[in-house]
């Protein structure tokens, strides 16, 4: 097959995206397709005169990964690097490649290219791609909304409450929270602009940060305990894997430095755990309306009770990140778990 790998765009999660799209592309190349690797947003300039030559260019795109920084990506940095200093989302010949492609992976996270955007984009221009609907992405990506459904449909997850960055009252007791609490973006990802504070100071200044990121935050109570993963693919969970930081918690250089954090899969859980656990993953990946594929992410408290904070519709796909370790303990290896992403991708939206 002729597949594009998107990759990179303008979330804070860029990096990351490049990392695992990269992954992808090389795992699919050694599976015998025709990959090339392409960044949503500074597309491919200096593209050949006949544009289906990409699939055969001896780099595949790859040079355009790197390693994962300590540190988000600058922005404004990549914005100002774009030869055609367009706006745009989509740069030069992106969708032209993707309509090319018999399918385009989606190794994008965060942003427009989680939020169902780009998936309503192209589903109107007929690009075939991986992943979930437009409508699940839009729904998962606002941990308000989430969290809405998440109670209406008797599944547990932390109190909280969104403020927005114009509100008159960010006060706790007007939510019914009271300190420790979680701050994080609505809409973010890999744990940035999420902080977790103890004081009235501490609570403020992590709303100045977080409003940095969004015009609307989520707060919610802290629940002490640890913390699980549970991927899913096509309506079936996969084992649950626990993440343990060594020091802090899961936080985005906890999440992408080496050695940070220790990952048990499969958990070491009672059974009943693990298959409540299974089942909220089911659960909470059909109340919000997504298929194909997914992450839940999950706290489990002293006293045994399990919250779903919210689901990943776009997890990383590094061959060391979270979906595949769990897919390699059920017995589905890195590159067939990315061809099994492009058969349910396909058989949910273009099979017919």
């Amino acid at each position: 097959m002729k597949i594009i790998v998107l990759a990179g765009g303008l979330s804070t999660e860029r990096d990351v995206s490049l990392a695992s799209a990269a992954g992808i592309c090389k795992t699919l190349l050694e599976k015998g397709h025709d990959a090339f690797l392409l960044d949503v947003f500074l597309g491919l300039e200096n593209a050949p005169e006949n544009l289906e030559d990409v699939f055969m260019l001896p780099g595949h795109g790859l040079e355009i990964a790197g390693n994962i920084s300590e540190e988000e990506p600058d922005l404004a940095a990549v914005k100002a690097s774009r030869p055609d200093q367009s706006d745009s989302f989509l740069g030069p010949n992106v969708i032209e490649l993707c309509r090319m492609a018999d399918i385009t992976f989606l190794g994008l996270h965060g942003g427009e290219g989680e939020n169902g955007k780009l998936q309503a984009t192209f589903d109107l221009l007929g690009i075939r791609y991986t992943g979930p609907d437009s409508l699940g992405c839009a729904v998962a990506m606002d941990k308000g909304f989430t969290k809405q459904i998440f109670l209406q449909s008797g599944i547990d997850t932390p109190p909280g409450i969104c403020l927005h960055k114009d509100a008159d009252d960010y006060s706790l007791s007007s939510a019914g929270l009271s300190f420790p609490v979680v701050v994080k973006p609505c809409s973010g990802g890999s744990s940035i602009g999420v902080y977790i504070v103890n004081t009235e100071e501490e609570y403020l200044l992590a709303l100045e940060k977080s409003f940095r990121y969004e015009d609307e935050v989520l707060v919610e109570a802290y629940i002490k305990g640890r913390e699980f993963a549970c991927g899913i693919i096509d309506g079936k969970a996969l084992p649950p894997i626990e993440i343990i930081p060594k020091t802090g918690f899961f936080d985005y250089a906890n999440k992408y430095q080496e050695g940070a954090t220790d990952e048990v899969c499969p958990a070491d859980i009672p059974k009943e755990i693990e298959e409540r656990m299974m089942e909220l993953t089911v659960k909470s990946y059909r109340a919000l309306k997504l298929n194909v594929y997914s992450r839940a992410d999950f706290l489990l408290d002293d006293c045994g009770r399990l919250y779903c904070l919210e689901l990943n519709t776009l997890p990383g796909m590094t061959a060391a990140s979270l979906l595949p370790k769990e897919a390699s303990v059920a017995g589905i290896e890195y590159g067939d778990l990315c061809e099994l992403i492009i058969q349910k991708s396909i058989e949910a939206r273009y099979a017919g």
